[in-house]
């Protein structure tokens, strides 16, 4: 499990210094703050392999570039609690080096959910000095890696699991997909392959929706995200036991998730449930498994849904912030905000209401003029009250809760100055 990062004059911020917890680790922040690069050194940190690109340095600083990390190494069988890795940027070689070595990469499985529809997997029992990069079509098509089949791919996988239906694999891939359906009323199960194409001699799995069967190749970008999601865990944890088996060794009992915009291509119902969902089949791939979870999301919803679940004790919420041309990452306390509108307004995402804009700026030169305020620093249309009640006409709907207010006052003020 990841314990600490730190790093020195590395992304967008000249610092960030974050303590992890070692279960659910929440970030959220505005685009562009370093949400993704975060989880892009977490996984080179604890698999020694960099997805795409290297994190790079700063230019024109007078740091040197640092990224330091600690990781638990509980259950490897060692003495040590901890082990802390200090890597510079070496600049002739434009990599970066330290004192860890491949021996005390992490003893976990890491699985990383990137938001360009790519998984990573890093799995000690199989590949200990690489990991598996899967875009789209080799997740679903297979990969193979030096002559070597390394993964079947989803439709072969399925099929073949489907074809042992009493068998471990299929049962718990038919569980998972269940497990991640949106709503009871939005249900999926594993339908009967079928063939769809002449020029495709392979069958097609498909699954079984309230409105019909539909093959996988044919189904939504979130539905695709969603299958690819419950092929990938199922995958990975089934092909670490038979690493396990054929090395005569336990299987780990520590699992990492690295999620990016977990939210990504859903609708606000799969919002709302996707990443209890994801903790719980993780937890149900083996007894007394410890999932530790580093997620990021823009949803309102994604938040919400933790509310029953966040345990303060055990769980971390962090917010990246752009202040004074600097960009910060803050542990947030957890608040229950109730609902949507109330994560909206609060200090994770900052809006001052959960309206369009115009609506906003409508409302807040009502409340100007109800209080008798300078109205100067208005726009020259939002001045008057007959020209903020045309634009609250335009931009509020009649069921809105701000119109009682703005009516009644309305009314109270012409009436004090028809008596005048």
């Amino acid at each position: 499990m990841l314990k600490e990062l730190h790093l020195q004059q590395v992304g967008p911020s000249s610092h960030f210094d974050v303590e992890f917890t070692d279960r659910l680790n929440i970030f959220t922040g505005d685009n562009g703050l370093g949400k993704s690069f975060l989880l892009d050194v977490a996984w080179w940190v604890l698999t020694g392999n960099w997805v795409d690109q290297p994190a790079y340095p700063q230019s024109h600083t007078s740091e040197v570039p640092k990224i330091t990390s600690k990781i638990n190494t509980k259950n490897w069988g060692i003495i040590f609690p901890e082990i802390g890795f200090d890597s510079h940027f070496n600049f002739s070689e434009q990599k970066w080096q330290g004192n860890w070595s491949k021996d005390n990469l992490s003893k976990s499985l890491v699985i990383y959910v990137r938001v360009d529809g790519g998984f990573s997997v890093f799995d000690p029992a199989r590949q200990r000095d690489n990991a598996y990069n899967f875009n789209p079509d080799t997740l679903w098509n297979g990969l193979r890696l030096k002559g070597k089949v390394v993964c079947n791919g989803l439709i072969q996988d399925w099929i073949t699991w489907q074809n042992q239906p009493l068998k471990y694999p299929f049962k718990l891939f038919s569980n998972v997909i269940k497990k991640l359906a949106p709503h009871p009323s939005e249900w999926i199960e594993i339908g009967e392959p079928t063939r769809v194409s002449v020029e495709d001699v392979r069958d097609i799995p498909t699954v079984n929706l309230p409105y019909g069967n539909v093959p996988v190749t044919q189904a939504s970008a979130g539905m695709k995200r969603i299958l690819g999601l419950a092929y990938l865990l199922v995958w990975t944890w089934y092909e670490h036991t038979k690493a396990s088996e054929l090395r005569q060794q336990d299987p780990v009992s520590q699992i990492v998730l690295l999620i990016d915009e977990v939210e990504s291509h859903l609708h606000p119902r799969w919002q709302r449930v996707i990443l209890p969902a994801i903790l719980d089949v993780a937890c149900d791939l083996q007894n007394n498994i410890n999932i530790q979870a580093l997620i990021t999301t823009h949803s309102p919803l994604v938040l919400a849904s933790l509310e029953p679940n966040f345990q303060e004790s055990e769980d971390r919420l962090f917010l990246f912030k752009l202040e004074n041309r600097e960009v910060t990452l803050d542990e947030i306390p957890w608040s229950k905000q109730g609902d949507t509108v109330g994560w909206l307004t609060s200090e994770i995402f900052g809006l001052k209401q959960a309206r369009s804009q115009e609506a906003e700026i409508a409302i807040e030169a009502a409340e100007a003029w109800m209080r008798d305020s300078d109205m100067s620093t208005f726009p020259e249309n939002l001045r008057t009250q007959a020209q903020i009640h045309q634009e609250l006409l335009r931009v509020l709907p009649g069921h809105d809760q701000f119109w009682p207010r703005w009516i009644v006052t309305s009314e109270r003020k012409n009436s004090d100055l028809s008596g005048v």
